[in-house]
């Protein structure tokens, strides 16, 4: 029973633990039926169904891990940050995924092949940029890491992901030859947190002008704020 006025925590530490549990099989799925589809001889063309799906899943949980930060904010639910990791790494993980795919089974390790690909085809250079953005994220990705590299410096450094969103939905784009509704639609979702992440920018960037001039004004202007991140 719930007395008036008591705050459910719907993030507690023995929830957390088994949202987690439930969020890990979850992200474990789409790999496990794509298994099960491939030896029971359910795919009617393997390397592509393997590329595409491996390569949808890299790219909607990269955008899942962005939305983490938005949603936290505006519901004030924090505990939120737990997930985001995790979400990351099966994001690289698919990622991975899908270009192991793309060299040993579509171009069969072909160095000419491969070498065409990236300096003549834009969809494959994007494709390439993202992935080679994302490694030094999931190699850093750890607690042990983030105190070596110290919070400021590793900040910095998973700035990374946006440039490397960019490049996956302009890679998913320009993949597609016909109907382009469905990489247009993931466009949009990304154009809109990065278009949040923006705004937060920019205030955070007035709060501080407002500040330096007020500090100026009171004559204290004079050391500079050490320490501060976006």
């Amino acid at each position: 029973m719930v007395l008036p006025g008591t705050r459910i925590d719907l993030f507690g530490e023995n929830r957390l633990r088994t949202l987690k549990t439930f969020l890990f099989i979850a992200l474990c799925m789409p790999a496990a039926t794509l298994v099960f589809d491939l030896v029971s001889g359910a795919l009617i063309e393997p390397v592509e169904e393997l590329t595409k799906t491996t390569g949808i899943w890299a790219l909607r949980l990269l955008l899942v891990t962005l939305a983490i930060t938005p949603i936290r904010k505006l519901t004030g639910w924090h505990k939120l940050i737990r997930f985001r990791r995790m979400l990351g790494v099966f994001s690289f993980t698919y990622m991975t995924l899908h270009f192991s795919i793309y060299l040993f089974l579509d171009r069969l390790l072909s160095g000419e092949e491969i070498f065409t690909d990236l300096t003549e085809r834009p969809y494959i250079i994007a494709g390439f940029t993202c992935f080679m953005l994302c490694v030094p994220l999931a190699l850093t990705s750890t607690d042990r890491m983030m105190r070596r590299l110290g919070g400021r410096h590793w900040q910095r450094l998973h700035r990374l992901v946006y440039p490397a969103a960019i490049a996956a939905a302009l890679h998913f784009i320009w993949l597609v030859k016909a109907d382009i509704t469905e990489p247009i639609i993931y466009a949009s979702i990304l154009a809109l947190l990065l278009g949040w992440r923006l705004r937060v920018f920019m205030i955070k960037s007035d709060r501080r002008s407002g500040t330096k001039r007020s500090n100026n004004g009171s004559g204290q202007g004079s050391t500079p704020v050490m320490g501060q991140s976006s």
